[in-house]
């Protein structure tokens, strides 16, 4: 086999490892919103307010690819599930933070237990430099799809229709 039909067929390999990987993680999310009482979507929006701590709708729009309108919509379920609560700045009155309540964690945490221990025993058999690709290979991974989100949503956004003259 060539150099390139090799390489080829290794890209091949690692898109479908990665996608494996993704519907799975998909799968997993949906399974443990279900038994929490909420979309996925909401519930990886809960995931990114973990990894964010307190945030303003647009900081968590920014980082999930969604409209401050569909984020306006997750806060409020996740408020009426009694996950997050708005919170005024003290400062500012006008600006509004979302944060995880407390025990929401604990609720939703308990679910990835098992997964987070055999995650983190796998990774320890890295080295620091592998761990250092890793993270790497990973934050590419989702700004590559956080591009492609925004290009979904720019590609979706109805043009406006010019009149015709008078």
């Amino acid at each position: 086999m060539s150099r390139s039909k090799a390489r080829d067929a290794l890209i091949q390999e690692l898109e479908h490892a990665a996608r494996r990987s993704s519907a799975q993680g998909v799968i997993f999310s949906q399974t443990v919103a279900s038994r929490i009482g909420i979309s996925s979507s909401d519930l990886e929006c809960m995931d990114f307010l973990n990894l964010e701590g307190r945030v303003t709708a647009g900081r968590l729009a920014e980082v999930t690819g969604l409209t401050t309108g569909a984020i306006t919509g997750v806060v409020d379920r996740l408020e009426k599930a009694g996950l997050v609560r708005r919170e005024r700045d003290d400062s500012d009155r006008r600006k509004v933070f979302i944060a995880v309540v407390p025990e929401s964690e604990a609720k939703i945490g308990k679910f990835y237990e098992s997964l987070q221990q055999s995650i983190h025993k796998a990774w320890s058999k890295y080295s620091d430099d592998e761990l250092q690709f890793l993270i790497r290979f990973t934050m590419l991974g989702y700004e590559t799809m956080l591009a492609a989100t925004e290009g979904l949503k720019q590609a979706d956004t109805p043009k406006p229709k010019k009149k015709p003259p008078a």
